[in-house]
């Protein structure tokens, strides 16, 4: 061993004593051939954990360099990092060639690489497969740095997962061919709530210093593409290693341009993916030599020294290395019981586990048995409580202590005897040890323990109750993330029904739960247990999944939001709004600031009909050309037809062996066709349910379908993953054309009213349009150049064109990609018009109306929108859904449309009772004024009326319609005033409706007008750069003007003094009877958007377009506090009637209180829609008025 390496141990020497413990890092030392058993034992025999621990340093001074290195690495596996910190300064230099060890292949290089990518160790019995692994090798060598994947695929329990670690100990290879590293993720079967939380860990893993984003992707589309961009910038050059693949649809989350390696049972996994694809099978069964040989390892013997029995022991394993396994770890505690084992294999029946698995439950129920049995008597019960143990979930020490009531030391010692025995798998996290079992041996307890299951699962229940309140679960504990995420599931299985509906029906649970792990796994326990919590009450389930699906993006932020003012926002008939209410008294008592919505009940639900005719997402739902009847599919394979008034079922079929991605009426509605992930085009009757057609011609999934509109000649259109677009002839059994010209998956197509013109997009950012006779492509639109201002690198750029739709007269056509639209004309190819949502999340489809004019577009923030697309402005916003929206579309003739969703449901909304509700849209410019008890609100709505609005009842006055761009009510109610966009200015009494004009206008819009306190002067502020000061009762007038730009707005001071503030970033304090500038404050670099007084004329404060607000004094020309922590332009501020609150409200809808003093902030409240641009409140400070972008109108009040 070097000298230096030798110091550095010896220097470390007492802190490496007192910590490791040695069992684990023997095994790894082992495995790299630099300890012996012999050497192990002589180690063990030492009576302390301290002691063996100095045996082992001892041990290891006396060694070479490459027992230094393998000590380092099994320090580094192990999880004891700040230990391994240690000796990297000692760390030896070897070369490549020189640092082999006796497999030619793992040097300290490669064992760096797989331990920091999180690669499996070699398991302590180990046994080459050369052949296989250089096949592996081989393939990854192929995709000699392109996106790809390499498949290895087997039974279960053959070592395809051993195979997979072993392939990429190669120096050579990884050098080479993955010089950016090796990430290995274990993925087994999983739903979309569990596969976003494997995608969540694993960007955490590549982003730990969150240089690309300090917030978790919160839906499975965001964390693919935050997977994508990783990928790209920090690891390039890298291969992911996906370990355990079971469905193809969990694939295409890793669908992006990535190398990847992964196992799997079913070879056709990557048939849902695009690229090159390579297979490498492993044969099911161990030939006999290897098996033999496996024995020989566990035994310690010599092959040719093995007896009889040993072959004969093979034969009946059946070649599952599993299998062996199990059977040598059994030997190897008893090894002169051949004969016995022998015997229990070949005469004892046991009951097989599943019959319709592709497992080889046959040997492994057999050795399992005889391994259970062979159990010391008083530990086999503890092996049965691991019944209730989830597969793929690693289970904390901690959390089996509380199962047993044990210490940690005696829990660990009974778990060691299971893993020794191969009946469990212990993995190393931090300092703390997880236990998971195999799927197969889950199975096995599972079955064999069915009778005791529900017990089993209560007795957990029961001591967890013992040892912990809910509310006394820190994070600091390394059992908590087990029992946030594992709890419900335990109390369903053990059938505690009470207990379950007070766990998920607490909003205490919801707010600890949310804040660790996000919304998306409670809104899966939500649907999951949703029959269990019906039956307790099924409003307060609505209450709970409603809440929690409207707010996942909120409770998805960094900082937490605080989940009692959430819950306040709520209808005062939801259990979420009356727990909030009653935690929000407790905690105002102790100075907390809450606020309530007294007018949200205005706020309507505007959906018609709700079905769930689904058991998982759905895709796709469409309208027979009649409008009579839906059809709809989905995730859950089936097909479903449906009447549009009542909702009854019709029909149901099971119509694809994988998801049904799209649906279509034919014209005459004597047909539908669906496609689906499993590459097959569907014709079913649409009465009688019988399969009409089925074609098999695409070779990649299908992702959409469409019929012509005449029915005396129908075409099938389909589009796919592989590129292609087909056209089906009814009479024909094979395609009759097939479209060549898109580069990557065509995601959606349409036929022009006419029929003679198809037009397809795709993931290649394009919009194409075919002539349907010649099937020869017309036209091609780059939707993609409309992006290339965006500040995304355009090397990494990928417009992904969603879906497309025709206007009723063809002469236009309608695209969606990203988080816009765009209105093409279709004989000329130019741009008519472009729509931007406004929104951070895409739109996943769009449809026009038959009525041309209105679009509907689905977002995927489970949102739905209605946009008139001459316009260009939003019409409605539609809630309802609680999770993403999947299609959307209109009925034949526009008087209804259907949303079809993630949550299982299809909602159908009434087209004029939306608009009408959604429609009349208040602008943000009001005026409020404060009398008593009552709110009176002055406002302006979309079509151009001024409204009156009593924000206690509701009730609203219409008093006139005008062009009006800003107005404000007289200190007594008597009068209104109004602003218009030609610069005009005017007052109209309410007593008799007489109008007063100014005689001088300014000379643009007026962006702000306000009375005096004695109403005598009326003051307007304008986009020409201008404040007027007019007597409107003397017909005195003057301009004020120094401002170089707009003068957004303006605040009266005491004393005939003015406060405005510009687009110039000043501040002016003005004599408004002289018009002079007393003061002036150059505030901001940036425009300055509001300003407030302080109601003891001390201080005023200033926002801006920067997202900073500032609180200043009149006597100093630098601010006293710089509030930040908006992530949006802060639009408005107002102080507290004592001065020390200031509240602010920003672009992205929250309104925030800060303290005046320290310039921390105290609360957030946060508003459906964005850019609160004005925000009044009363002189108690008690209730606050705002409008956001949504033209939603907010009345708040502090709860007290």
């Amino acid at each position: 061993m070097d000298a230096k390496a030798r110091n550095c141990l010896l220097q470390h020497r007492e802190a490496l004593e007192k910590d490791i413990k040695t069992s684990y890092i023997m095994d790894h030392m082992i495995s790299d051939g630099v300890l012996t058993p012999l050497e192990e034992e002589k180690v063990k025999i030492e009576p302390t954990q301290q002691q063996r621990a100095a045996m082992l340093i001892q041990m290891i001074l006396k060694k070479d360099n490459y027992s230094y290195i393998s000590f380092y690495n099994a320090l580094l596996h192990e999880g004891y990092k700040d230990l391994a910190v240690l000796l990297h300064g000692g760390l030896p230099v070897v070369s490549s060639s020189n640092g082999k060890d006796s497999d030619g292949g793992i040097t300290s290089y490669v064992r760096t690489v797989l331990c920091e990518g999180g690669v499996p160790q070699r398991p302590v019995v180990f046994v080459t497969r050369k052949n296989l692994v250089n096949a592996i090798q081989q393939k990854l060598f192929k995709l000699n740095g392109e996106p790809g994947w390499v498949t290895v695929y087997g039974m279960a329990g053959c070592g395809k997962s051993v195979l997979a670690a072993e392939a990429v100990r190669d120096h050579d290879l990884l050098e080479s061919c993955f010089p950016g590293g090796v990430h290995w993720v274990s993925v087994g079967k999983q739903d979309k709530s569990g596969l976003l939380m494997k995608l969540q860990n694993l960007c955490t893993r590549l982003d730990q210093d969150e240089t690309v984003s300090r917030r978790l992707p919160l839906n499975i589309e965001e964390a693919k593409d935050r997977l994508r961009i990783l990928m790209l910038r920090k690891h390039p050059r890298s291969l992911l290693i996906l370990d355990d693949i079971w469905d193809p649809w969990v694939l295409k989350a890793f669908d992006n341009q990535c190398q990847i390696l992964l196992t799997t049972r079913d070879k056709s996994v990557t048939d849902s993916v695009m690229g090159p694809k390579h297979l490498v099978p492993v044969e099911s069964a161990l030939r006999k030599e290897k098996g033999l040989e496996i024995l020989s390892l566990f035994v310690n013997m010599k092959k040719s020294d093995l007896p009889e029995q040993a072959h004969s022991i093979i034969k009946e394993c059946k070649g599952s290395p599993l299998v062996v396994s199990l059977i040598g770890a059994l030997l190897r505690d008893f090894p002169a019981r051949w004969d016995y084992y022998l015997k229990q294999l070949q005469n004892k029946q046991f009951k097989r586990i599943r019959k319709s698995s592709s497992y080889d439950y046959e040997a492994l129920d057999e050795a399992m048995s005889i391994s259970v049995e062979m159990l010391r008597e008083d530990i086999k019960d503890y092996y049965t409580d691991l019944s209730i143990l989830q597969k793929d979930v690693k289970v904390p020490t901690k959390v089996l202590c509380v199962l047993w009531d044990m210490e940690t030391e005696e829990v660990e010692d009974i778990l060691q005897e299971f893993v020794n025995k191969s009946l469990l798998f212990c993995d190393r996290n931090g300092k703390s040890f997880c236990y998971y079992l195999h799927d197969l041996q889950i199975d096995f307890l599972t079955e064999k323990n069915r009778s005791q299951l529900q017990d089993l699962h209560k007795k957990l229940i029961v001591q967890f109750q013992r040892h912990y309140q809910l509310h006394n679960l820190s994070p600091d504990q390394e059992d908590c993330m087990y029992w946030y995420n594992f709890l419900a599931y335990h109390m369903a299985s053990a059938n505690m029904h009470k207990e379950l509906c007070a766990l998920m029906f607490s909003l205490d649970w919801i707010k600890a739960k949310t804040e660790l792990v996000g919304p998306a796994h409670l809104i899966h326990e939500f649907v999951e247990y949703r029959d269990i919590l019906d039956k307790k009450d099924y409003a307060v389930c609505e209450n709970f999944q409603e809440f929690l699906s409207l707010n996942g993006h909120l409770l998805g932020r960094q900082p937490f939001p605080n989940i009692v003012q959430l819950g306040l926002c709520e209808p005062e008939t939801s259990e979420v709004y009356q727990q909030a209410k009653l935690q929000a008294k407790q905690e105002v008592d102790n100075g907390m600031l809450y606020l309530e919505w007294i007018n949200k009940k205005n706020i309507k639900n505007l959906s018609r009909l709700v079905v769930r005719p689904h058991t998982d997402a759905v895709y796709h739902a469409c309208f027979s050309e009649d409008g009579h009847r839906i059809a709809s599919c989905g995730a859950d394979k089936t097909l479903q037809v449906f009447k549009a008034e009542t909702g009854e079922r019709l029909l149901e079929i099971k119509a694809h062996e994988d998801e049904v991605l799209c649906c279509a009426f034919s014209a005459d509605g004597k047909f539908i066709a669906t496609c689906s992930a499993d590459k097959k085009v569907k014709i079913w009757n649409s009465v009688t349910g019988q399969l009409v057609h089925s074609y098999d011609e695409h070779s990649e999934q299908v992702n959409c379908c469409h019929f012509t509109h005449n029915s005396h000649h129908l075409l099938l259109a389909t589009g796919s993953s592989d590129c292609f677009l087909k056209l089906w002839d009814l009479d024909q059994k094979q395609c009759r054309n097939t479209m060549f010209g898109h580069t990557s998956s065509v995601n959606h197509c349409r036929f022009s009213p006419d029929d003679k013109c198809l037009a397809s997009c795709s993931a290649d950012g394009t919009l194409k349009l075919w002539d349907v006779k010649s099937a020869n492509e017309k036209k091609n639109i780059n939707v993609k150049q409309f992006f290339l201002n965006s500040e995304e690198p355009q090397e990494d750029m990928e417009v992904i064109v969603k879906c497309c739709s025709w206007s009723s007269d063809g002469s236009k056509i309608m695209v969606a990609a990203k988080n816009k639209i765009f209105l093409f004309d279709i004989h000329t190819s130019g741009l008519l018009a472009e729509i931007h949502t406004g929104h951070q999340s895409t739109i996943r489809y769009c449809d026009f109306s038959p009525n041309n004019h209105l679009a509907l577009v689905a977002l995927s923030q489970y949102c739905v929108e209605l946009w008139n697309v001459d316009s260009g402005l939003k019409v409605a916003d539609c809630r309802g859904h609680l999770s993403w929206v999947h299609c959307v579309m209109f009925s034949p003739d526009g008087s209804s449309f259907l949303t079809s969703s993630d949550d299982q449901t299809i909602r159908l909304w009434e087209t004029k009772k939306v608009c009408e509700n959604s429609a009349i849209m208040l602008k943000q410019e009001i005026d409020v004024v404060f009398q008593e008890n009552e709110v009176m609100v002055l406002a302006v709505d979309n079509i151009r009326r001024l409204q009156l609005i009593n924000g206690k009842t509701g009730q609203i006055d219409f008093l006139t319609e005008a062009q009006v761009s800003c107005c404000c009510l007289s200190p007594h109610l008597q009068y209104v005033a109004f602003g218009g966009y030609n610069g005009a200015v005017e007052i109209l009494e309410l007593l008799n409706n007489r109008i007063f004009q100014s005689k001088n206008r300014h000379k643009k819009t007026v962006l702000h007008i306000q009375f005096t306190a004695d109403g005598k002067t009326l003051i307007s502020s304008s986009d020409d750069s201008t404040i007027q000061v007019w007597n409107w009762q003397l017909e005195e007038y003057f301009f004020l003007q120094a401002h170089r730009e707009t003068v957004k707005d303006f605040r009266l001071l005491n004393n005939s003094r003015l406060l405005s503030w510009s687009f110039d970033g000043t501040v002016k304090v003005w004599n408004i009877t002289t018009g002079r500038i007393e003061k002036d404050f150059i505030c901001h670099q940036d425009t300055v958007l509001s300003c407030d007084i302080s109601p003891d004329a001390t201080k005023f404060s200033s926002t801006s377009a920067d997202n900073t607000a500032k609180i200043w004094s009149f006597e100093l020309l630098s601010p006293l506090h710089e509030l930040k922590g908006h992530k949006g332009c802060v639009r408005c501020s107002v102080f507290s009637v004592d001065s020390t609150l200031l509240a602010t409200g920003d672009d992205n809808g929250e309104i925030r209180w800060w303290n005046v003093v320290t310039g921390e902030s105290s609360q957030t409240f946060y508003t459906n829609g964005t850019r609160l641009q004005k925000m009044h409140v009363s002189p108690d400070f008690k209730t606050y008025v705002t409008v956001d972008n949504l033209g939603i109108l907010y009345i708040l009040q502090i709860l007290e």
